[in-house]
């Protein structure tokens, strides 16, 4: 499917020609969620929970056949993290989350308050494209805005994180009437100074967005195979939540 050596940025499968959905309510998505996990979703701060390997997870959303999301296509961690947030914006579509899931260089622009430093810094310094594994220092520009949505879309970033220095990830989009699908893979070792994190293709992430009666629905499911001196010495939800935050102001910003 993709070209190695150098890699192509990304490999567009088909492209969405379809009508539009009708939106869905939160309860669509989530038959089972309760009232107070939706009041908290519905929050500015959001709906969290953190699970031991062995927990089932607590909302498990109705995305459709294209865009599964099942806790088994994580592969074995040691956790797993689930957030929903749902912002009150309109006027979103598959398309325009998917064009402003494009735009990877402007997520450096996103701030976060650091408690140590008291103060607003960007918690990605940087991010570009880069053509894949073997071409870790070729560099891609953001494409322009898409006219249609494709069915799937593969590309590699370099995330430059404020806490684990560069990171390195693979990312496929996939579109279908209603949604967006992220599916996040790291492709090398997430370490903390010198000492690894997380293992080469340990961790794995589910990001659906997906406009609904409310607004704009974000929910992230994460998982990893850490270490329990890593579990004990790094706040992994808390890192999660922070993460979310400058996502979904990133995606809000691109849909202005």
């Amino acid at each position: 499917m993709i070209r190695r050596g150098p890699l192509v940025f990304f490999l567009v499968l088909g492209t969405a020609v379809y009508p539009a959905a009708q939106p869905r309510s939160v309860r669509d998505i989530f038959p089972s969620i309760t009232a107070a996990q939706l009041n908290e979703a519905l929050s500015a701060d959001g709906y969290l929970h953190y699970g031991a390997a062995a927990e089932r997870l607590t909302l498990t959303p109705e995305t459709g056949e294209t865009l599964g999301i099942t806790k088994t296509a994580l592969g074995n961690p040691a956790f797993f993290v689930e957030a929903l947030r749902v912002a009150p914006r309109g006027g979103a579509s598959p398309l325009r989350i998917y064009n402003a899931l494009q735009r990877i260089r402007s997520l450096k622009e996103q701030l976060y308050h650091s408690a140590t430093r008291n103060r607003y810094i960007p918690l990605f310094p940087d991010a570009v494209r880069i053509e894949g594994p073997g071409r870790l220092r070729s560099f891609l520009p953001d494409p322009p805005p898409a006219a249609q949505a494709p069915f799937r879309q593969l590309m590699y970033v370099r995330f430059t994180d404020a806490n684990f220095g560069h990171c390195y990830y693979r990312i496929q989009l996939s579109t279908n009437t209603r949604a967006v699908l992220c599916r996040i893979n790291n492709f090398k070792s997430v370490t903390f100074g010198p000492i690894p994190v997380i293992k080469e293709n340990a961790f794995a992430a589910f990001l659906y967005i997906e406009p609904v009666n409310e607004g704009l629905m974000v929910y992230c499911l994460a998982g990893a195979e850490v270490s329990d001196f890593i579990a004990k010495h790094v706040n992994i939800s808390s890192a999660l939540r922070k993460r979310m935050d400058v996502i979904i102001a990133w995606i809000l910003d691109g849909l202005l």
